[in-house]
This record gives structure tokens, C-alpha cells and sequence, in this order.
């Protein structure tokens, strides 16, 4: 993608556009928002305006936005680029690590390999432990030169404040309301349907559990292919058991990331339907909904609900996605969240 691709961002991204032309770039930045995919995107975009090949430029000649074209730009897409690392949550309680950030700083104190710039971005910045966090904070008080730090977050009141105040920040909102992948969409639609006509009964409750959960298990396996299809397991064959070893690690804890990420993208769509919801209790105009789409459903479950039950759907999913944060099992944090909803 290019800067282009982000009509409703325009006014952040212009923002960043006006330091590319001025090249006054800052050296780390946090980009926020409610859509970690789309901060992953303007993340890449910029690695790529800043490396690219062929690049647009702004009157004063410096570079303002990629081609999208070039052998980086498309070598930046496939994340096969050696001056653009990534770093993600991978442990098992979801934590950005010590281990991870020390290896990210000995990389980015290098020079470039083939750009201009090395770009670091770090997905889910506040999932940086204490440690990672404050091993960090060196760097970014001294960067290396032609290096940008891009921490991107959906909550980025979790970051440290000696973090937050050596980083520029960028806000991406977004329009209000709820912001789901196509298929997570469709699945909302069914599940609010099943949740109307379900009028509140156990056995239909763990029909919408086993709905969830069939779901769940599609976007693992999606996750799964996509992320195996871009491994370098299998572009290459010939290599050395050691350096295989260290590749499966990788990609196994690259699975687990993406899906829980994936997972809880789902959960928000979710909470933002019982939102809805609760709204309706509150006799609020449907001009308000996030999913209007849905409206007819949220209104048949609102009717058999009052406000209280309303807000207690909202506490129950809000800790049901603090539990899945942790190590715990998956099924059945999921299967105790939803039997105690009100609906």
C-alpha cells in the first residue's frame, strides 16, 4: 500500500508527510489506534517510503510517499526486507521480552544492509514487560542514526510514560464503532441471530459457544496456512538442522501471536454488538449503533434485558478478554464468559 490507501487517516497522515518533505522525521514514534492491521500497514508504508527506489517525492525533493512498485516496496510487502524488522508479543503470556528488544537493538545498531533506513517496528507495544521496556528506553534516549522506531498500540496508556514522552504520537482512529475483517462480519451476523431466537436458554448458550468456537478454529487454521506459506521452511530446503530448529520455533510462535491477536480483534467485534445492545436498553437512538446492520437482533435481546444485565455483558466480556491475555485455557474461559452473559 502507499499513503493513498489511507483516505480516512488523511489528517495523521499528512502530518507525517509534512516531516518526510520538511525531513524532519523523528526517530520513534507511536502509532495508535483501533485497528492494529491498519497500524501494521501505515507502519510498512512508511518503511517503504523511506527505502524505496523510486519513491514520490515533495517539492523540496525528499521523499513523501512509495512507489509501491519497486523490488523493495514488494520486497517490504512480503516481509522479506533485512532493513525492516518486526517484533511481536511471542512468549507464552503474550509479552514482548527482554530477550526480544536486546536482539532488535543489536540489529538496528548496525548500518543498513540494502535502504536507507532501518525501521523497527514493534506490534502491541504495550505488551512490553517491565524489563523489555526499560532495556529499551536506552536506545530511544541515543538512536542509532538513519534508524526509525514505530511502536504501535490499541492502548497506549499501558506504555511506560519514560517511553511515552521520548516518542511522537500519531493518532489513527479511524471512524467510531466497531472495525471487522469481512468473514469476523459475517460470523457476528449469524451469532447475533442465533442469540435472538435463542431466548436465553442453556442448551442455546452453548450452541452460540460452539458457534464461536468453530470460528475460532477457522481462523486458526487460516493463520496457520498464511503465515507457514511465508516462512522461509518453505523456500528453503537444504539447510541446517540448527538453523530448521530455530525457524519452527519461530513460526510456532508466530502462529500463536497472530491467532490470539486475530482472537481478540473478534472479541471486540463482539463486545462492540453487546454494546449495541446495552444501548438499546437505554431506549438510545439507533442513529448510535455500531452495527446497525445488526440492529433488529441487539433490539429483540435488548427487550429481554434491562440496563444492569446491559452493563454486566460488557464487564463479563471485558474480563473474559483479560483472562484469554493470560495463559489460560482457551475453551473454557470462553465457555464461563459466555454462559454468564445476559442474553
Amino acid at each position: 500500500m502507499s499513503f493513498r490507501k489511507f483516505p480516512t487517516q488523511a489528517n495523521s497522515i499528512q502530518l507525517l508527510q509534512r516531516s518526510l518533505e520538511k525531513g524532519r522525521l523523528g526517530h520513534a514514534y507511536i502509532f495508535s489506534g483501533t485497528d492494529l492491521l491498519e497500524l501494521e500497514n501505515i507502519a510498512a508504508t512508511l518503511g517503504k517510503t523511506l527505502n524505496c527506489e523510486l519513491p514520490i517525492r515533495g517539492p523540496s525533493g525528499n521523499a513523501i510517499d512509495c512507489c509501491n512498485k519497486c523490488l523493495t516496496c514488494r520486497k517490504i510487502d512480503s516481509g522479506n526486507y533485512p532493513d525492516i524488522h518486526w517484533i511481536r508479543p511471542e512468549s507464552k503470556l503474550r509479552i514482548i521480552t527482554i530477550n526480544q528488544m536486546r536482539q532488535l537493538m543489536s540489529t538496528v545498531n548496525l548500518k543498513p544492509t540494502q535502504g536507507n533506513y532501518k525501521v523497527a517496528v514493534i506490534v502491541a507495544a504495550d505488551r512490553l514487560n517491565p524489563q523489555a521496556a526499560n532495556a529499551f528506553l536506552k536506545t530511544l534516549e541515543e538512536p542509532p542514526s538513519n534508524s526509525v522506531f514505530i511502536l504501535l498500540s490499541l492502548d497506549a496508556s499501558r506504555l511506560l510514560e519514560t517511553i511515552l514522552s521520548r516518542c511522537l504520537r500519531l493518532s489513527f482512529g479511524g471512524s467510531i464503532g466497531a472495525i471487522l475483517r469481512e468473514e469476523d462480519r459475517a460470523w457476528l451476523a449469524e451469532f447475533s441471530a442465533m442469540a435472538a431466537e435463542a431466548k436465553g436458554g442453556l442448551l442455546a448458550r452453548y450452541r452460540l459457544l460452539g458457534s464461536l468456537l468453530q470460528h475460532l478454529t477457522v481462523l486458526k487454521e487460516q493463520t496457520e496456512t498464511n503465515l507457514t506459506a511465508r516462512s522461509p521452511l518453505e523456500k528453503h530446503e537444504d539447510i541446517d538442522a540448527r538453523l530448521r530448529d530455530k525457524w519452527e520455533v519461530e513460526l510456532t510462535a508466530s502462529i500463536e501471536s497472530e491467532y490470539r491477536r486475530r482472537r481478540a480483534e473478534l472479541l471486540i467485534g463482539l463486545q462492540w454488538w453487546l454494546r449495541d445492545v446495552w444501548l438499546l436498553t437505554q431506549q438510545k437512538a439507533t442513529e448510535f449503533l455500531s452495527l446497525p446492520d445488526l440492529g433488529p437482533h441487539s433490539a429483540t435481546v435488548a427487550q429481554r434485558i434491562n440496563g444492569d444485565g446491559g452493563l454486566q455483558n460488557l464487564r463479563q466480556i471485558e474480563r473474559t478478554q483479560q483472562l484469554l491475555a493470560t495463559n489460560v485455557q482457551e475453551a473454557l474461559a470462553l465457555e464461563v464468559g459466555l454462559l454468564k452473559l445476559k442474553l
